[in-house]
């Protein structure tokens, strides 16, 4: 889809205010030469950001003798930005400042087979009006609702398109929203919500090349490419859990025999620790959280049979990574998500000796194997840099801050 010089505004936009969020307080010099936009563009783009209410002066620096330089820094009461994790086991709910600071959490553990559209909506409405109230923020200051949602989602139409383990299919899941919610609504993915975190405030920030992988019930890659995310032409980039490891192998949610997520996601790692140990007390049958976590503790404890869990699931995940390394070259492979927290270093350094086994020398040397830095959930993070996004795109002036009439449906972010 070609761009339109309204699209390239906003993506100045927010480039902007991502450095500014960054590095606040900062000069007008030194955005330019972070984002390689003129000094002029830089002007006219802080103003705007001024007027809007999200930034304000910040004082004045010495410049090697010349005259002083204004910075600008984020204005954090400016309004707020909500985002929203939704996984297979939980929702997970952050408003967050526009300095991107947490002022409130809520969370919702879903149980397993809990799929019914209808009920899950009602649950993250409830959710985002309990941090709402919680917070205290008037709620025309929110800006936006970034909402994650795992699988393939057609952000612009605002529908679930597949969620492989819910069995769900172009479910209209913002207009659902928007009957609840009053508030401008953005849809994407947790591998695309994870990825930008990492590109603001993780291990992908100043990387051009980068893989973010998320290991939980379902796994997948988030893609930055050239320093920018990469969606593919439908918005499906970074389907990897569902590529073949295995020539018929597990079965998949989606159908296929032997995913990589058959392997490595969380239900997975469950059947490999039943499989090796069937009468382990680390295996909690019906929960899968439990039991990830048993692993994780049994693993500090040196317990034989959760390092063997781990080595095998290692095996698997470095051989799915080597042609992750081969294929792309990235300078850095994020390892996120709450079944890596759980397992933790452990894991990775199996990994780490897996893909080292299995991928070609030249594009190994180059790549860092990291876990998630990002001390709070990346997931919840980058959905509110979508709100954001799209807030940006529709602002017009600092009084054009109210959602769409008639509820809070709003279009693409």
């Amino acid at each position: 889809m070609k761009r339109t010089s309204r699209d390239i505004r906003t993506e100045n936009r927010y480039d902007v205010l991502r450095h500014i969020i960054a590095e606040s307080p900062v000069s007008r010099q030194q955005l330019a030469t972070a984002t390689g936009l003129s000094l002029a563009t830089v002007a006219t783009l802080v103003g705007e950001l001024l007027d809007f209410g999200m930034l304000v002066e910040g004082g004045y620096e010495d410049s090697d003798g010349g005259r002083p330089r204004g910075l600008v820094a984020v204005n954090a009461a400016g309004g707020a930005l909500i985002g929203v994790d939704v996984a297979e086991t939980y929702i997970h709910v952050e408003l967050f400042d526009l300095a991107l600071t947490v002022l409130a959490r809520a969370d919702e553990e879903l149980r397993p087979g809990e799929r019914d559209a209808a009920r899950l909506v009602g649950r993250i409405a409830a959710a985002v009006a309990d941090v709402v109230e919680r917070s205290a923020v008037a709620a025309d200051r929110v800006l936006g609702v970034g909402v994650s949602m795992p699988g393939q989602v057609d952000r612009e139409g605002g529908v679930s398109v597949y969620a492989a383990n819910w069995n769900w299919h172009d479910v209209p899941l913002l207009d659902l929203l928007a009957e609840h919610l009053p508030y401008p609504l953005h849809l994407d993915n947790p591998l695309r919500a994870s990825t930008v975190a990492e590109q603001w405030f993780g291990a992908a920030r100043g990387r051009d090349d980068a893989i973010v992988v998320n290991l939980g019930t379902g796994v997948g890659a988030g893609l930055a490419l050239g320093g920018a995310l990469h969606r593919g032409v439908t918005n499906s980039a970074g389907e990897w859990g569902h590529t073949t490891l295995v020539l018929d192998g597990r079965l998949c949610h989606c159908g296929n025999h032997g995913c990589v997520e058959t392997y490595v996601g969380a239900p997975a790692i469950m059947r490999t620790l039943g499989e090796l140990s069937p009468d382990s007390p680390l295996l909690h049958p019906d929960d899968q959280t439990a039991t990830i976590e048993a692993l994780g503790g049994a693993l500090a404890d040196g317990d034989p049979v959760a390092a063997q869990v781990v080595r095998e699931t290692a095996r698997y995940l470095g051989a799915a990574l080597a042609d992750l390394v081969n294929l792309l070259n990235p300078e850095v492979i994020v390892v996120s998500s709450w079944v890596a927290t759980a397992l933790g270093e452990p894991l990775l350094v199996e990994v780490r000796e897996a893909v080292a086994r299995r991928a070609l020398r030249r594009p190994f040397a180059s790549v860092e194997i990291v876990l998630c830095p990002i001390p709070s959930n990346p997931v919840s993070l980058g959905a509110a840099t979508f709100a954001l996004e799209g807030s940006l795109a529709t602002m017009k002036s600092k009084h054009h801050r109210t959602p769409a009439a008639g509820g809070g449906r709003v279009s693409a972010s």
